[in-house]
């Protein structure tokens, strides 16, 4: 296609925006990055590239979309929380008290989405009218206002765009953010609260802001100044994306302007963007979207993409592509007039041109009558005047919504019977393949599986072999076991954490330095050393290790912060750091059966802490091995258990060991059987042999 010269240099800026956008990932220098930084900066950038090429992919016609539409309108509410659809209960709407002006009136109203979950906000209603108009739900991005430590919310920030659409002739709603309304809820739950168990509940507080909009258009549409009809929304920053969220999911928005709203993976993963972003900023990405796919929902209502030029958070060049994959949609129809993109000089700014542009949007939308905008958006009132609460209510859940917006699957009950046991048995591991490890790539790729080294050393013989987990994520298996033994009796994979990992270090190291030179070592375990020499010697077994990627050789930036943040790209890219460990954990085993001296051999799996539960989770989806033994186990991923997608939504660790154990004999190191009583609930059930499961006392440490 033709560039027109407003097209060109378009592209210009994009490609202007995309070298200052680059800065954005703080990485260190190269000779600072670690062989695990670099694989993982090539495949964060493989993963997100491969997202791209898939995002709307093979739209030929407008059929093509009406095809798909609603089935991805219904993975987005999927994504944020929201299917099913939570009940429209009462909103219990309440005017707690009036504002006057000689162009508008404001009320100070409170509403419930959900029962105790408060939504504050200030209803700005022009005077001069004549019958029902137009009317603006503004959402508010992340300002905090507050006046001897209480908070009166960001719509005391934000009250000049609800003012000036009021004096241009608008009903306009200014409806508080959940963490920084006047009842301060949490956006920043991965971000540094450590709360990854979002991630397994299938949360994030963008769905909760996307309901609250929902539920501001059914309490508009209760208004009689209001032309149900003829509803826009719009809102900057955080307030941004939920415009993107409400216009995606409801059909009721008839004109839209997200604001430095929205950018595409590529700004957010590799460029870094995800590090200037709370959690309210993303969907739970199971079916693993691009950005793009949430603009083009909004065909074929209006869409004006407005942002600056110098955004750091939200860089032109990602704007600038959304922009054009949602527009190529719309030119299908031949509606291209109903697509714009507004860009104003400034940074992560609300500028005064980027507010012209919108109101002018509306207008021609909204209004059918284009105007010249005479007057300015300016601030009217003390924040404290616009408070809707004077004393929070008691029954208030926004402050503990995390814990209830996602409904957890019920608290199974042992099986009545083995067919029973069978539909919650193959209902969890189609959970667990669809919603839980949906991102894991193609079964089919090859190991390339290739001996490093062998030796003999001290009566023992040592081997490495390297293994391709994914394309660009190379790891290393170690086996070990008494020199002379051709068959082994049994191979043990120990998968491994970064504890785990030196004390495996340790422990070969007096026999093996020289062949983990380049390795980092810890110093030696001696007592470990002739432990591990004692046991091989005595029995006929063999010994494997493997360190799943950020651990030992693969480990990247050991830094608090910018391990938090890697985590997170890992889930705006529809998976988990731990979810990508259990499938390290499957090739392994499969590098394992592969090893020509133990293929044969039969293979137990043995892992500690959280690697307990990923190696369980791995077992599933592998031919099945003759025994787990667990130490150290989580029985739960609510709390500090391993984060996989989605997975509390449907099961949880004591259901997956139930499904291990049907498979292999399972032998879990615990202090008494508490929290284990489905499991051997399940095992009494159905009459499974008594060592199937066995709940052992824990080693004591030497």
């Amino acid at each position: 296609m033709e560039h027109t010269p407003f097209a060109r240099w378009l592209t210009l800026i994009g490609l202007v925006a995309g070298l200052t956008s680059a800065s954005l990932a703080d990485e260190p220098s190269p000779s600072d990055t670690t062989r695990g930084d670099r694989m993982l900066a090539a495949y964060f950038k493989a993963e997100t590239g491969k997202l791209r090429d898939e995002s709307l992919a093979g739209l030929r016609t407008i059929d093509d979309w009406n095809r798909r539409k609603d089935e991805q309108r219904r993975q987005l509410f999927e994504m944020l929380g929201l299917d099913p659809l939570p009940a429209r209960t009462d909103l219990k709407a309440t005017i707690t008290g009036t504002l006057d002006h000689a162009d508008f009136t404001v009320e100070k109203l409170h509403f419930q989405s959900r029962p105790g979950l408060y939504v504050t906000g200030n209803l700005f209603v022009p005077k001069k009218r004549q019958g029902p108009v137009p009317a603006i739900l503004y959402v508010c991005g992340h300002a905090r206002v507050a006046k001897d430590g209480v908070p009166l919310g960001a719509k005391a920030h934000y009250q000049h765009h609800g003012a000036w659409f009021a004096r241009n002739g608008y009903v306009c709603l200014v409806i508080d953010t959940l963490q920084l309304g006047e009842i301060e809820g949490i956006h920043h739950g991965t971000y540094d609260r450590n709360r990854w168990w979002w991630l397994s509940r299938g949360y994030t507080p963008a769905g909760v802001e996307a309901w609250n909009c929902i539920r501001a258009l059914d309490y508009l549409e209760t208004r009689p100044e209001v032309d149900g009809s003829r509803i826009g929304v719009t809102g900057r920053s955080g307030g941004g994306a939920y415009s993107w969220w409400i216009s995606a999911l409801d059909d009721r928005i008839r004109a839209t302007v997200p604001v430095a709203g929205i950018t595409d993976l590529q700004n957010h993963v590799v460029d870094g963007a995800v590090e200037g972003h709370c959690d309210c900023m993303y969907l739970v990405n199971t079916y693993r979207w691009d950005y793009p796919q949430v603009a083009a929902l909004n065909f074929p209502r209006p869409l004006l993409v407005s942002n600056t030029d110098r955004d750091a958070i939200f860089p032109l060049d990602g704007v600038y592509r959304t922009y054009s994959k949602v527009r190529a949609l719309y030119e299908l129809e031949g509606l291209g007039g109903k697509v714009a993109l507004n860009i104003t000089a400034g940074g992560h700014n609300d500028t005064q041109e980027l507010q012209v542009h919108a109101m002018r949007w509306f207008d021609q939308h909204l209004r059918k009558e284009p105007r010249l905008i005479e007057n300015a958006a300016s601030k009217l009132f003390e924040p404290e005047a616009l408070r809707v609460f004077e004393r929070l209510p008691a029954d208030e859940i926004n402050t503990k919504i995390d814990e209830s917006f996602v409904a957890a699957a019920a608290a199974p009950v042992p099986p009545s019977s083995e067919d029973a046991w069978k539909v919650s048995r193959d209902g969890w591991m189609k959970a667990l393949r669809e919603k839980t490890f949906r991102g894991w790539p193609d079964e089919s790729q090859p190991l390339e599986l290739t001996e490093a080294f062998a030796v003999e050393k001290e009566g023992l013989t040592f081997r490495a072999y390297d293994f391709t987990s994914q394309p660009g994520v190379r790891l290393r298996l170690y086996l070990v076991h008494r020199s002379g033994l051709e068959k082994p009796d049994l191979v043990v994979l120990n998968p491994v954490d970064q504890a785990g990992w030196n004390e495996f270090l340790a422990t070969v190291r007096p026999a093996f330095e020289k062949e983990l030179e380049g390795e980092t070592l810890p110093p030696v375990d001696a007592a470990g050393a002739e432990s591990l020499r004692k046991m091989l010697k005595s029995f006929p077994w063999a010994m494997a290790y493997v360190a799943p990627r950020g651990v030992g050789p693969t480990r990247w930036n050991p830094n608090e912060r910018k391990h938090v943040q890697n985590r997170r790209r890992f889930y705006l890219l529809g998976q988990t750091w731990e979810g990508m460990q259990t499938w390290d954990i499957r090739r392994a085993m499969q590098a394992v059966r592969s090893v020509e001296e133990v293929k044969t051999s039969p293979l137990w799996l043995q892992a500690k802490g959280n690697l307990s539960v990923l190696a369980a989770y791995a077992s599933l989806f592998e031919p099945p091995v003759k025994r787990l033994d667990l130490h150290d186990l989580p029985l739960s991923h609510q709390g500090e258990g391993p984060a996989l997608l989605n997975v509390l939504r449907f099961l949880d660790v004591p259901q997956a060991l139930a499904m291990c154990a049907e498979r292999s004999q399972t032998v879990v190191y615990r202090d008494g059987a508490a929290g284990l009583e489905f499991l051997v609930g399940t095992a009494k059930a159905l009459g499974w042999p008594a060592k199937q499961v066995q709940i052992r006392q824990p080693p004591k440490e030497k």
